[in-house]
């Protein structure tokens, strides 16, 4: 069971990295896939993803013919920014969050993190009925079924509180 809460903890964390603020992170890439010699490949696969400052990444692809392809599926990932190429690959260049779409992002912060909660959820509700399962197959004592009740319970409290945890930060990131 703790495994798979910390899979919904992971999970929530990596939505959270594809919510950009209003700094560049080479993690909002990790979606993008470029065609290459026939084949879509995740960025990650035809070039370098590097920091150049708070919002610019510049990305080095390994062969300089694929510049265009990379090009060509940024702009189709529509992730609104600036996009500039140059003799040694492509800068991406973030623009500022204007008020009204750090608003959004918080939103959608927290349905993320809602969906993460609903998983916990199903993930107790689960682990609970294979608990009653077990007592009434006489497989465990009711004292049994009684204490892993509780650390069950204490095992959804903490991934909540770690939930929350991850959601708090990246609340205050969009707040910057």
């Amino acid at each position: 069971m703790k495994k798979r809460l910390n899979d919904v903890i992971d999970w929530l964390q990596k939505e959270y990295t594809g919510i950009r603020t209003g700094q560049a992170s080479p993690g909002l890439l990790d979606s993008i896939r470029v065609e290459s010699y026939g084949a879509m490949l995740p960025l990650q696969q035809v070039g370098s993803v590097g920091i150049e400052d708070a919002r610019t990444l510049r990305i080095s692809p390994w062969d300089l013919s694929q510049v265009k392809a990379i090009e060509k599926a940024l702009h189709d990932a529509d992730l609104g920014v600036s996009i500039a190429g140059d003799s040694s690959g492509i800068r991406v260049i973030f623009p500022e969050l204007t008020s009204e779409r750090r608003v959004q992002l918080q939103k959608l912060a927290k349905t993320k993190q809602e969906e993460a909660r609903i998983s916990v959820r199903s993930v107790r509700d689960e682990v609970m009925k294979e608990l009653e399962r077990q007592f009434k197959a006489n497989e465990i004592s009711e004292d049994d079924k009684f204490d892993q009740k509780e650390k069950i319970q204490k095992d959804v409290e903490e991934a909540n509180n770690k939930l929350e945890s991850v959601f708090n930060s990246k609340e205050r990131e969009l707040q910057k």
